[in-house]
Formats: C-alpha cells, sequence, structure tokens
C-alpha cells in the first residue's frame, strides 16, 4: 500500500536494525483516515473468504482491525493480554512472547465469541517473528475456528515471522514490507498488493 509506505517514510522512526517506530500515526496516536482505507484493503483482499470474524490482539491492532471488521460487516474480537478477574471462567489462553517487550504474556479469549463455524481473519499492526500471530492461531485452534488468513500493516521481512505462518499453511497479506531497517534508514521490498 503505497501511502502506508509514504507514511512509513514520513513519520516513521528505525530507532535501530530491528525496531521501526510509527506512533504519531498507527500505535500511539491514529490517524483514523489512513485505518479507514486500510479496513477497506483488508477487505477488499479477503472479501471472498468467507469471513464471520475478526481477530485482533490489544491493544495496537484494535484501530485496523475494527476498520477491516467495519468494511467486511463482521464482528471483531479482542484477544486479552491479561485475563479479566470478571471474566475468569470460561476463557482459552495460551502464552505468548513479545519481540518488541521482549516478555511474555497471556493471550486470552472468552470461548463464547468464537465457535468451529467462525472463519477468521488476524489483523496485527506489525508482523516481526510471528509469535502474536501464532498465538492467535493456537486460540483458534482450541476454538475450532478457521484461519481465512493474516492480514498485516507492516511486516519486517528479514525476520521470520512470514516464513512460520506460511509454513504452517496460512497466507499472509502485508500492505508494507520492509526489507532492511538500520539507524534512521528504512527499505521496502515490494507489498505484497503490488505483485
Amino acid at each position: 500500500m503505497k501511502l502506508l509506505e509514504e507514511r512509513i517514510l514520513a513519520e516513521g522512526k528505525a530507532v535501530s536494525e530491528e525496531i521501526l517506530k510509527v506512533d504519531s500515526f498507527i500505535n500511539h496516536q491514529v490517524d483514523p483516515v489512513l485505518m479507514q482505507q486500510i479496513g477497506e484493503a483488508f477487505a477488499a483482499h479477503f472479501k471472498d473468504r468467507g469471513i464471520t470474524k475478526v481477530v485482533t490482539i490489544e491493544s495496537s491492532g484494535i484501530a485496523p482491525a475494527q476498520m477491516t471488521a467495519l468494511a467486511l460487516g463482521v464482528p471483531l474480537v479482542i484477544f486479552k493480554k491479561q485475563p479479566s478477574r470478571v471474566l475468569n471462567d470460561n476463557l482459552r489462553q495460551t502464552v505468548v512472547t513479545s519481540f518488541t517487550k521482549g516478555t511474555s504474556y497471556e493471550l486470552t479469549l472468552a470461548q463464547d465469541f468464537l465457535t468451529e463455524e467462525d472463519h477468521v481473519l488476524i489483523i496485527d499492526d506489525f508482523l516481526a517473528n510471528g509469535e502474536a500471530a501464532t498465538g492467535c492461531i493456537r486460540l483458534l485452534r482450541l476454538s475450532h475456528a478457521t484461519v481465512a488468513g493474516v492480514g498485516v500493516l507492516i511486516e519486517k521481512s528479514f525476520q521470520p515471522g512470514r516464513e512460520k505462518l506460511t509454513e504452517q499453511g496460512h497466507e499472509v497479506y502485508a500492505l508494507a514490507r520492509i526489507g532492511r531497517l538500520e539507524k534512521d534508514r528504512i527499505e521496502f521490498l515490494p507489498a505484497d498488493d503490488a505483485h
């Protein structure tokens, strides 16, 4: 998605060879017009997959996932990083290690919201090592739901996330693919929609 690449170049900050900050328009301050365009791009790509739900992990994936769900006309299910004290029964959980934070958390789903009849699209802001998406897939499998695909705003293509997911048979659709990061330098690979 050319517009996303342009915003990354204009406002993104390559902090190191592995960390890209996009907090001015994606995950701290959110550009709702950009999110709407992102949601429409994901919906257009996955429109014929029979999707019944969109899922994401709180909190950075919520804005693009919500706009994708809106464009597809389906509910959004948000996987929580901490179990709710109120919803402490009927939970499905799995442990995920965050690349960015270097910590692990318990990814949690109230089992009422996904069933074996659901065909689910996973949306997230970044794909690096694939741990978050793999955690989502584990929860979907526990719910006997089908994975329709994984949509990510920004893929760090120099990390193994895509390979890990495609080896499991899942389609990965990235709007921006970064081939290389250096401090103050961002290099893109052709995006999936450029093929």
